[in-house]
């Protein structure tokens, strides 16, 4: 890999994964945002063709919005290029066109590329298979006032994990948004629970609670830089991979 291309560049991840590959000594073909104005690093401009973008790079890195997924796929695949997706708030049917594009180019998506993140990922999967479900199984998440999406990529990363380290689905065992009168937790529910203030990059902390003990298993995240450098790692490791859907547990050789 001898360059990278990164959508969604104009945001505050597009410069700092520019910023880290710079340091690295790896280049940075160009990027891409909705404005399609302005510079990544001197030098280097921010268009709005994602097709010319991906034409021009090795690898591709998202992190832009939901909406222009589809676009950005299409570019990857017609080129024939690896892309690690991390834009969160993805919904069934983004995750139905990454399988898609799987088929044919190499696609790592995941909720957050800092490498210590899905070490925690993989913890709380092998804690999650070896305790029952009478220990409850809660999610707390706190990002910056500006963060769009709740529960955060995160903390559903987590979630899934837990789900996975007990044999059953998210989607029918989560409990988001408590309020009122709620009624009794539901034997076996992964609950979670969104703080949004401040400029907190992501804090997230999994509590695992049962008749008078918990065990807690947390990650801090001081700067985005974490999450830059993961991205730019897992960009790396994908770079060369044959056609298929990746998550950063590979990168981590899980």
């Amino acid at each position: 890999m001898s360059n990278i291309g990164i959508f969604g560049a104009a945001g505050r991840m597009g410069h700092a994964i520019a910023q880290v590959a710079a340091e690295a000594g790896i280049a940075v073909a160009g990027g891409t945002d909705r404005d399609g104005s302005g510079e990544l690093a001197p030098g280097i401009a921010i268009g709005s063709d994602p097709a010319a973008l991906a034409r021009e790079s090795d690898v591709l890195i998202d992190f832009s919005v939901p909406p222009a997924l589809a676009a950005h796929l299409d570019a990857c695949v017609a080129a024939g290029k690896p892309v690690l997706i991390g834009t969160t708030g993805l919904e069934a049917a983004h995750h139905a066109l990454i399988d898609e594009a799987a088929k044919v180019i190499p696609v790592l998506q995941t909720g957050n590329t800092s490498l210590g993140v899905n070490l925690l990922a993989a913890l709380v999967e092998q804690a999650a298979a070896r305790l029952g479900d009478d220990w409850d199984i809660e999610i707390v998440e706190m990002h910056h006032r500006h963060k769009v999406d709740a529960p955060s990529g995160t903390a559903l990363l987590l979630g899934e994990a837990a789900a996975r380290g007990r044999g059953i689905a998210l989607a029918h065992h989560s409990e988001r948004g408590r309020d009122g009168i709620t009624g009794a937790r539901a034997r076996g529910a992964i609950g979670f629970a969104a703080l949004r203030g401040g400029s907190v990059a992501g804090d997230h902390q999994l509590i695992f609670a049962t008749e008078g003990e918990r065990i807690e298993l947390g990650h801090r995240a001081e700067n985005r830089a974490i999450f830059a450098r993961g991205a730019v790692k897992g960009a790396q490791w994908l770079s060369g991979q044959p056609a298929g859907r990746y998550d950063m547990k590979a990168v981590l050789g899980l």
